[in-house]
């Protein structure tokens, strides 16, 4: 692994949204180790544009040099940089300062890539000089280490409102990013959408939005960088929960992000390779010294309707008795073929809530294959005639309600974990998109493992079983939406 400091700069457009856009490509080949704060400065002499705002990132990386460079103008032409001329401005800018024992010849000069590097490596000596970074800072001029925001003294948002109530919800949603995780131990490029909230205590009169998105891009930093971790779903929301109840004085957070991803899946015929797409779900809710979180995924399938199954049987076999079938050879027949009913596409999810302790227990394609075994077929974008054939018939040998398919998810997550302890948390719900009527169909589960258990040991109904919000800590019982 080669051992590289790189600044990277900005003077266009959105310049800190075009670095942290670098810092999450540059993730995809290396190993980011530390990531200095944001400084702005003027162009160099001669260059065009506005400020720039700049960075320094230290790395790890397997590419040899020429390749890792290739690997940094990759980056910046995906961020958006045109090919332009030497000082023209640009929205992302990439210099590589160190590469193993090799500095760059002109680091010493360049105030705007000393100033950050010092921060993050401030002992390291400079060649040509032989000073360290952290004095060569000192000596620099025009460079300013950037606030994130504005400051005013006006602050609406703290004042008192005309209505002394407080609010149980308030904050942003569908806030879209995309983001790294870590899911089954490989990294993963997703789609996420975000809501985050906050308690509004009676005598504020408002959140600062703004700051939900500032906080949503310093916790992706955070815990995308911590090396003893890796980034788990769950663990970003939590963070970022923690950072809205610090930052806005609020009693609690709930922040929910839902995340699109893909899956290698074989035809079961056809043997076709295809990439079957799913959503993670990752739920927390914090407050002083406390937080909470649950990770879950949604899948589609299809059922296969048991009651219009069973009417569609019992006329057919009066029809073949009539033909002239005894009733012992009709129902041989019957039991034989698979017999018609109406089907429907279903969308089923599955949460579950641990600790710390049994967090890397839980996988999200084991609880994608809980989701999809307990319907009555899983489905693929791309079917040969033989695959339509077998996914037809396999779900109409396994008709199920949408009752069947929530108790499924619940038996299977309680067998598949069948080592995590009683308080773990378990929700399952299911909704069928209906053929034949103008309705969907619904149904939902949920608990802790140990009142599921006792329900199942002592096969009497426990009828107050533990909700989603109740397990967070929430108030509000609409988060897994």
């Amino acid at each position: 692994m080669h051992r590289i400091c790189i600044g990277i700069g900005s003077n266009l457009g959105d310049r800190q949204a075009n670095i942290l856009a670098a810092l999450q490509r540059l993730r995809t080949r290396a190993r980011i180790g530390a990531v200095s704060a944001f400084y702005e400065s003027a162009p160099a002499e001669g260059a065009q544009g506005p400020a720039y705002l700049n960075i320094a990132a230290s790395l790890e990386c397997d590419l040899d040099r020429g390749a890792f460079e290739r690997f940094l103008h990759a980056v910046e032409t995906a961020v958006g940089r045109a090919h332009t001329t030497r000082l023209a401005a640009r929205p992302i800018d990439i210099d590589l300062l160190v590469f193993d024992d090799d500095v760059h010849p002109r680091l010493a000069q360049r105030a705007y890539n000393v100033v950050p590097l010092a921060e993050i490596a401030p002992a390291f000596v400079e060649p040509a000089t032989a000073v360290t970074l952290a004095d060569l800072a000192a000596r620099a001029n025009g460079v300013r280490r950037r606030d994130r925001a504005l400051h005013f003294a006006t602050d609406r948002q703290s004042e008192s409102p005309d209505v002394r109530i407080s609010l149980n919800r308030v904050g942003v949603a569908a806030v879209r990013r995309v983001v790294r995780l870590n899911v089954d131990g490989k990294e993963r490029v997703f789609n996420g959408e975000f809501s985050m909230v906050a308690d509004l205590a009676p005598d504020k009169a408002g959140v600062h939005m703004s700051r939900f998105a500032e906080i949503l891009e310093e916790a992706t930093l955070d815990v995308l960088a911590r090396p003893e971790a890796p980034a788990r779903i769950e663990r970003l929301v939590e963070a970022i929960a923690c950072e809205i109840v610090r930052t806005q004085r609020a009693v609690r957070a709930d922040v929910r992000l839902r995340a699109e991803f893909g899956l290698e899946r074989w035809t079961p015929v056809s043997g076709k390779r295809g990439e079957e797409m799913y959503t993670l779900v990752g739920i927390a809710h914090a407050e002083e010294g406390k937080t909470r979180r649950v990770i879950g995924v949604e899948a589609e399938g299809m059922t296969a309707c048991p009651c219009a199954q069973l009417m569609v049987r019992e006329h057919s076999l009066h029809d073949l008795i009539d033909a002239g079938f005894t009733s012992e050879d009709a129902e041989r027949a019957l039991d034989a073929l698979p017999v018609a009913t109406h089907n429907q596409r279903g969308r089923g999810s599955v949460l579950i809530g641990i600790d710390d302790a049994h967090a890397d227990a839980v996988h999200a394609e084991d609880l994608v294959e809980i989701v999809e075994s307990s319907m009555s077929s899983e489905t693929y974008d791309l079917l040969k005639r033989p695959d339509e054939f077998f996914i037809v018939n396999k779900a109409h040998h396994n008709p199920k309600f949408v009752e069947d398919v929530v108790r499924g998810i619940l038996s299977r997550a309680l067998d598949v974990y069948a080592d995590l302890p009683d308080d773990t948390f378990v929700f399952a719900s299911q909704v069928n998109y209906e053929s034949i009527h103008k309705h969907d169909a619904f149904a939902e589960g949920f608990g802790t493992f140990g009142e599921f258990r006792e329900e199942l040991r002592s096969d009497q109904y426990v009828t107050r079983k533990t909700d989603l919000a109740a397990w967070l800590g929430a108030r509000a019982s609409d988060l897994v939406k």
